[in-house]
């Protein structure tokens, strides 16, 4: 795994982190709770700035990391102390390269049933084809194989994702819902080091500036008024993060519009595509956006 090798430690040795989510990291239950109850460890390795990875011989040998990282409050930093020895080793570690192992390491145990009690996805996953060619056919004019790095949001269980794998891009993908990602995961047909489970509205805790070249998501919604509030938040939060381009798809040209609005006033231009089929029932309307001010 990605956490071994930035740990520099064999794939023999187990890690795990300390919290059981990404959301988790940014509140830190478990975290306060071992600063509060304390742990007894035998060596350390302190990721400069990040985190802490403590050894612990009973009663399994394992590697527990905490990082306080995405936190508001530095509760590891600042009780750095505590974890201090002639036994501790200090690297270096790129944000991002962190960020990538911990997107495996939760999308992997996640896949393994760690992180649940119990598990309701047995059921056979049947991705729709013709929706599948329908989206290619949308998506391949403005997206082609590329390196440019691409985000896909409320991916589900990856069918969508699927479209874009077929035009040779690789979007980090991500969901609320972890069962539906959790499908796709166990059936191979979506990257652990590619996929994620988050609140749309908290993107920005875990990335800065504008990473991404586009930024899509498809069957965003339904939207309706009581909800609009809602993804008004999601929506915007995922653009800010984009540098060049949105693309979302909806049901209705009613929720096709009302993006296109909000999404002039943060400063993207657009247009809203009729993309209608005789089924009409899925990525039916299209808001397209480009950045204005940069």
């Amino acid at each position: 795994m990605l956490l071994n090798e930035l740990l520099n430690l064999g794939e023999e040795e187990s890690i795990f982190l300390a919290e059981e989510s990404l959301q988790d990291l940014l509140d830190l239950p478990v975290t306060r709770e071992i600063m509060d109850e304390g742990v007894d460890w035998d060596r350390s390795i302190e990721l400069a700035d990040i985190g802490i990875a403590l050894h612990l011989a009973s009663p399994e040998d394992f590697w527990l990391l905490l990082t306080d990282r995405y936190s508001r409050e530095r509760i590891l930093m600042d009780a750095a102390d505590r974890f201090g020895s002639e036994a501790t080793k200090r690297i270096m570690v790129d944000e991002s390269a962190f960020l990538r192992a911990l997107v495996e390491y939760y999308a992997i145990s996640m896949k393994d049933e760690l992180l649940c009690e119990s598990c309701s996805t047995a059921a056979e996953l049947h991705y729709a084809e013709d929706r599948i060619t329908r989206l290619v056919d949308l998506l391949k004019p403005n997206f082609s194989c590329s390196d440019e790095p691409i985000l896909e949001i409320c991916c589900g269980n990856g069918l969508a994702t699927q479209a874009l794998i077929r035009l040779g891009l690789d979007p980090l993908a991500m969901d609320y819902d972890r069962c539906e990602l959790c499908i796709a995961l166990k059936k191979g047909l979506m990257n652990p080091q590619r996929s994620f489970v988050l609140d749309a509205r908290l993107l920005p805790r875990y990335f800065s500036g504008r990473p991404f070249h586009s930024v899509l998501g498809f069957m965003v919604g339904l939207i309706d008024d009581s909800n609009w509030p809602l993804w008004r938040e999601i929506l915007l939060a995922a653009a800010s993060l984009a540098e060049k381009r949105l693309l979302f798809t909806v049901y209705s040209q009613k929720e096709a519009d009302l993006i296109a609005k909000e999404m002039e006033k943060a400063g993207w231009g657009g247009e809203v595509i009729d993309n209608q089929d005789s089924r009409g029932i899925y990525d039916q309307w299209v808001y397209k956006g480009s950045r204005q001010s940069l």
